[in-house]
Formats: C-alpha cells, sequence, structure tokens
C-alpha cells in the first residue's frame, strides 16, 4: 500500500481551495473588468477643479501590497448601484443625492426639441432609451440649460452641436462611457482623452472641494426661475475624487444649497444643471434593467420619462456588466 505524506498532500488540498474559492467569488485573473474600466478618460485634475478616478475605475476595489516590493492587485469593479439618499438642509430644504456606483458608463441624449433638429439622425442617443439598452439601464437625470441660453456648448458622439465654450464647467465623456467633471479648456479635455460627449452648464458650482464664490453670489446668475426668487427646483453634478458622479437635485433650493450639498457628499468639483419644475427629474432602479422609480420627491415627471421619450437632453447611467447566477461570472454590455 502506497502512504502519501501530509507534505505531499498539502499543494493538492490548496490547490483544490483556490479552485473553490474562485467558484465562488470569482478570479481576476479569469475574469477580466468591464469595458471601460480603468479608462484614461475618467476622472480630471484634482486641485485644478476637477476629480481624479483611479486606473481602475469609479468602484473597483484595490488590495494593498501583501509584503514590500508586492504589487497591487486590481479587482474587477462591482455592480452597478445607485444609491439614493435625502437629506434636509438647515433652511428646511429637502435635497436628494442620488451617488452612481460600481462600473458604470454615462450616454448623453438628445432631446426632441432641444437640441432637437440640430441633432443629425447618425446619432445613436435620441429622445429615449433605446430598447437594447434598457437592461442596462440604472438611472437617468436630466442635462443642462437649453441651448438658446448660450451658457455652454454641446458636443454629442463626435459631433458639435453647439460650440463648447472656454472656461464653462463641463461633464466630459469619453468614448468607454468614463465621465469626468471639469473647466474646459483648463482641466479638460485631458491630453490624449477620446472626447465622445460634452455637455456645459454656466460656471462652476464647486471647486477644489468648496461651494464658489459665485455659489454665494447673486441668484439669477444661475438661471431665471419661473418663481422670480431664488428658491426654485435645481439640479446639479459633481464628482469626488475617486471619481464618483454625484446627482443632486431638490424642488426647492438654492444654488448654495446644491453646491453644499455636493461638498458634504465628498464632490470636488461640481456643476448646476437644469433649474425650474417641469425639467428636474432623476429615474433610477435598484438594479441594471429593473424597474424604474422617480427619484426627487414632487418631481413633475413621471419615472419611464425617458423611456417613452423626452424634449430635453439628459444624461442615462448604463451598468458596464450585469451579474448572472453563475457564481464569478457576468456578461459585458
Amino acid at each position: 500500500m502506497t502512504t502519501r505524506s501530509a507534505s505531499a498532500a498539502a499543494p493538492v488540498k490548496l490547490a483544490l481551495a483556490v479552485a473553490v474559492l474562485c467558484g465562488l467569488v470569482g478570479c481576476a485573473a479569469a475574469t477580466a473588468g468591464p469595458a471601460g474600466a480603468g479608462h484614461a478618460g475618467a476622472g480630471g485634475q484634482t486641485g485644478a477643479g476637477a476629480a481624479r478616478s483611479g486606473a481602475a475605475g469609479p468602484g473597483a476595489e484595490t488590495a494593498g501590497p501583501s509584503e514590500p516590493g508586492s504589487s497591487a492587485v486590481t479587482t474587477t469593479p462591482g455592480p452597478a448601484k445607485v444609491i439614493v439618499t435625502q437629506v434636509v438642509l438647515a433652511d428646511g430644504h429637502l435635497m436628494t443625492v442620488a451617488r452612481f456606483t460600481g462600473s458604470v458608463r454615462l450616454v448623453l441624449h438628445c432631446g426632441s426639441t432641444d437640441p432637437g433638429r440640430r441633432c443629425p439622425n447618425s446619432l445613436s442617443a435620441g429622445p429615449a432609451v433605446a430598447r437594447s439598452d434598457r437592461r442596462l439601464l440604472v438611472a437617468a437625470f436630466n442635462g443642462g440649460f437649453k441651448l438658446s441660453a448660450q451658457v455652454g456648448g454641446y458636443e454629442q458622439e463626435g459631433r458639435i452641436i453647439s460650440p463648447l465654450v472656454p472656461g464653462r464647467a463641463s461633464l466630459v465623456i469619453d468614448s468607454s462611457g468614463a465621465a469626468s467633471i471639469g473647466i474646459w479648456g483648463q482641466d479638460v479635455p485631458k491630453p490624449g482623452e477620446s472626447v465622445y460627449s460634452v455637455r456645459q452648464n454656466l460656471n462652476s458650482l464647486v471647486s477644489n472641494g468648496q461651494p464658489t464664490a459665485a455659489a454665494f453670489g447673486n441668484w439669477k446668475e444661475w438661471g431665471g426661475t419661473l418663481t422670480g426668487v431664488d428658491d426654485t427646483a435645481r439640479s446639479a453634478l459633481g464628482q469626488n475624487a475617486s471619481g464618483q458622479l454625484i446627482y443632486v437635485a431638490s424642488m426647492s433650493a438654492t444654488p448654495v444649497d446644491l453646491a453644499q450639498t455636493l461638498v458634504r457628499f465628498g464632490a470636488r468639483i461640481g456643476m448646476e444643471l437644469d433649474i425650474n419644475p417641469e425639467w428636474v427629474q432623476l429615474a433610477y432602479s435598484r438594479k441594471a434593467g429593473g424597474p424604474l422609480t422617480s427619484g426627487v420627491t414632487g418631481q413633475v415627471r413621471p419615472a419611464d420619462q425617458y423611456l417613452v421619450g423626452w424634449t430635453r437632453d439628459f444624461v442615462a447611467v448604463l451598468a458596464n456588466w450585469v451579474p448572472t447566477p453563475g457564481p464569478g461570472i457576468h456578461i459585458r454590455s
């Protein structure tokens, strides 16, 4: 009878343990990251007014070196997820905060009336989220002011619809769907960045992790209101130091409310989006492709507005991949 020593059996047991572990949680070497993760287009320049995303992309989990001289190990970013929080400020205004985590990509959509006919028919992202994208949809939110307000330019899918303006706060989406916020001509676009879409709107609301002086200035610089006072429906978009995007909105808020809420949730850079009740809207789902919920308390538009079609430009947040029942396996979009 052949006797196997404990030292000889140890490698076999170790290999079996590793195989079982991989089957349960997935191994980074066996499962490639989603398209666009770690793209150079995610993030701007911290300190210059934009946030910087790590090489692993927003939502990626990075383990530190296990011993001196070893390299950090980057695993696949987690599934796309929207975290919605509501806070009441000292002035009594109710603010909705949506943070987009995990492996996501952004798509700028052209509205049916604005930009409307200025958008060529060749553009793929029109007034409604395409059926092919709905299984990946986790959220959608309003864009900026009407282009006739002349507070910034608009580019979609490489086509300049309205000239981009230096110095304006800009949401920049690269060809992978990774997004960054910065000042056009200063922080964005970064050298060599493959710019795909750009939505500009006014000046910075938050810079270097603090509300800008303009946020405390004349509220009329942040758009005319239907009420004739500073309190109205408002929305904004910010980005934290790791590249995560943060959407803030309320049906009654001031520019300062937006800026302070963005900062409270970690934004390093921020810009105002559209204002007034007709235009401020957020829809989100608890999982990619799931039923949509209206995100802003009291918003006028229904949760499915971006599915049936909308008159104004908006931004869709899509999952780069969706989990499947098989452990450690996912399907790329």
